[in-house]
């Protein structure tokens, strides 16, 4: 007999029937469960190499248990009390153990899978979508100069499109996280992603601020549920040894995602000429073309998908062995064939299933209306989301609940605070030393002169301008005070930042120009004329910058870089723990050497350096809220987490920029101190790199938990 049928043989003895149990060899594998015994010759037809002469039932090949073996297992449990009328305690405690089981046998079975060309494939697919995520953290940000113009914005509507892409995605982190934890990975995933890029593409094309305001919130609601998904998915396709590194390396589409919007911005905003218009009310300028191509990632993402599986490890805590079963083994062979071993044989045929224990009502297609059927559904589901939050704050995981809600919420303050505010700086720096450069005119005399070049930044006082022309020309941060104009005439003028203070003005014509009321304070209007005023907002804008926008987003994007390769090199070196506190800290020192950056350059330095420093922070905490939580929980967990996150964000951006021109002595402590804080407080938290990928239960959980009392 060839060396197949021998290893066959040897495959049947590790199984022994012992008392109604298996006594199975100790490799970790729980193939035998609590499965009825099999014949030698039907065990043998998992593999290669049996007796064709034997009969062989079909679903052995697909790890579908016997129908005979079914019933006799049925046999074997019927003095069992049936489950509904058993404690729900009980019902729990037995779901604990089967999970631990499950998480150990699981292990080995990825193990047993490798790592290779599914997981790399599944790598990219979910780094676009993270990818998208980070674009859509910087799109708000690129478009605001020129959109500004086009929706008429004012300070408080930019700093209301500013934070509602945040609000949007708080919402949506905790809700679509929750979601996964019930539909599943992969569906909730294409849901968040297809939300994002509806709403992307439909804002593009929007007019006003109010549609393009809730466009913008819906795209962030989409987006939102885009992380606390993609590292649970990802993670449940990964080996212990592979989880931290992985992730990690997964952490840098999200840099990516940065580069490509900086560069996006950069090659198709400044293109004025790349829009169109229809009539005088519908604009498509280049802006809108931007954020078109923001949503490629999104869109590249959610078709990719379609074409990877669920997660088997969710399949598995829902019952449904066979799909996970079925799913393992196409992981195990795609690896297997792209090292050259296509023969390898998958050879686990039972994989332990918890007991499910979730009371979802279902009504009957013949009762009630289709919206009440869809009524019962929505409201049970949502109410097991709900359930699945508080399980988050029960006894056995309050502790890490609160100690990672302060870790996440400190390092959101501080870094989204400091982003937005490294730029305002750099501004408000620039605004300084073009003030220093103003020129001062005081009782100039000009009569009969045709004014048609640009007049910046220049105050003049005391002046007569008679008989004077102003054509053709534009005033940029221009002020007149106490000056006269007599016989003057204004055609075609544009202005930005210019005023009229204490003013005269005689038998003088404005046509054609924004040179509105709001811009003369305080000034007499003698036998005075305004024709054809210019179309569009009263409200004077800030002057485009495009490269310092761009710029500043670019490097501080590139330089998280340098910190990505170490985290992800020493993840599993160092602990997560470590790793996070180490970061937190280290940023806190490089934020309060900010105190001694009082230049444009000393800025973007202390901002690369900050944001290189604090990236090995947010990678380990992604892994770490992975790993500290069980499968059924993990996304809700990372949904409520990131989402606390977003709240943060919301808070930094508010206080941060409220201080900018006034004090850097708040900002900077409180940066430092939330850093700091965080740090330390991470250090309590237990490490995770050693586990399989369930937190381990209790041996002995209190009832009132277990019974989902609180």
């Amino acid at each position: 007999m060839d060396d197949g049928y021998r290893n066959t043989n040897q495959v049947s003895d590790d199984y022994r029937y012992q008392d109604g149990n298996y006594d199975a060899p100790n490799d970790g594998y729980y193939r035998g469960g609590d499965e009825p015994a099999q014949e030698e010759d039907a065990q043998s037809d998992v593999t290669e190499g049996h007796d064709e002469d034997d009969e062989v039932y079909e679903g052995e090949y697909q790890g579908i248990p016997h129908p005979d073996d079914i019933k006799e297992k049925q046999k074997k449990r019927a003095p069992a009390m049936d489950d509904e009328y058993r404690d729900r305690a009980d019902l729990m405690a037995e779901r604990m153990e089967d999970e631990e089981q499950l998480a150990h046998q699981y292990e080995n079975i990825i193990e047993e899978c490798g790592h290779g060309r599914f997981q790399w494939t599944l790598f990219f697919v979910l780094g676009l979508a993270l990818m998208a995520d980070g674009v859509e953290v910087f799109v708000v940000g690129f478009v605001l100069p020129s959109a500004e113009k086009d929706m008429c914005l004012s300070s408080s509507n930019k700093g209301m499109l500013g934070l509602i892409v945040y609000l949007g995605m708080m919402v949506g982190a905790v809700l679509l996280g929750g979601l996964a934890d019930k539909l599943g990975r992969k569906q909730c995933l294409i849901i968040s992603l297809a939300i994002n890029a509806a709403s992307a593409f439909l804002s593009s094309f929007v007019q006003g601020y109010g549609f393009f305001l809730f466009c913008r919130l819906i795209s962030g609601l989409g987006i939102g549920g885009t992380l606390p998904i993609v590292f649970p998915y990802f993670s449940e396709f990964l080996s212990r040894e592979k989880r931290g590194e992985h992730l990690s390396w997964l952490c840098m589409f999200w840099m990516i995602g940065g580069i490509y919007a900086s560069a996006m911005a950069w090659s198709i905003i400044p293109h004025y000429g790349w829009g169109f218009s229809m009539g005088t009310k519908y604009h498509f300028h280049s802006w809108r073309v931007f954020v078109l191509v923001c949503a490629l990632p999104c869109i590249a993402s959610l078709v990719a998908l379609k074409f990877m599986p669920e997660s088997p490890r969710f399949l598995l805590e829902i019952g449904k062995h066979d799909e996970a079963w079925m799913i393992l083994k196409q992981v195990h062979d795609t690896n297997m064939r792209a090292k050259g071993e296509p023969e390898r044989v998958f050879t686990v045929s039972y994989i332990k299933t918890p007991k499910q224990v979730d009371e979802f009502i279902e009504i009957q297609s013949s009762t009630g209306t289709w919206y009440q059927r869809w009524l019962v559904r929505i409201t049970t589901t949502l109410k097991q989301v709900w359930d699945n939050v508080l399980y988050c704050l029960t006894a056995q995981y309050r502790m890490n609940t609160l100690m990672l809600a302060v870790v996440w919420f400190t390092m959101a303050l501080s870094y989204y605070g400091l982003i937005v505010w490294f730029p305002d700086m750099i501004r408000y720096f620039q605004d300084e030393a073009y003030e220093s450069r103003v020129k001062i005119f005081d009782e100039e005399e000009v009569s009969h002169f045709t004014f048609n070049f640009t007049l910046e930044n220049q105050i003049h006082r005391n002046g007569e301008y008679k008989n004077d022309k102003f054509i053709g020309m534009k005033f940029k941060e221009v002020r007149f005070e106490d000056s006269l104009f007599e016989d003057c005439y204004f055609e075609d003028v544009r202005s930005s930042e210019t005023f009229f203070e204490n003013c005269t003005i005689i038998s003088t014509v404005f046509y054609n120009t924004d040179l509105y009321e709001h811009k003369f304070i305080n000034c007499r209007l003698i036998n005075t004329t305004f024709m054809m005023e210019k179309e569009g907002c009263h409200i004077d804008f800030e002057e485009d910058n495009d490269f310092l926008i761009y710029l500043v987003s670019f490097l501080g994007s590139l330089s998280v870089l340098p910190g990505n390769i170490i985290s992800a090199l020493l993840m599993d070196k160092i602990g997560r723990i470590k790793m996070i506190g180490g970061s937190m800290l280290i940023s806190a020192v490089c934020c309060f050497f900010l105190f001694f950056g009082n230049s444009e350059s000393a800025m973007i330095g202390w901002q690369c350096l900050f944001c290189g420093a604090s990236i090995a922070a947010w990678n380990a905490l992604d892994v770490i809220t992975v790993e500290l939580y069980p499968t059924d929980k993990r996304g809700t967990a990372f949904g409520i987490l990131n989402g606390l996150c977003k709240f943060g964000a919301i808070l930094g951006n508010s206080i941060f920029s409220s201080f900018v021109g006034i004090t850097k002595v708040v900002p900077i402590l409180l940066a430092s101190s939330a850093l700091v804080g965080g740090g330390l407080l991470a250090l309590r938290l237990p490490e995770t790199r050693e586990q399989v990928l369930m937190y381990d239960f209790p041996k002995d959980p209190p009832l009132a938990d277990a019974a989902g009392i609180r």
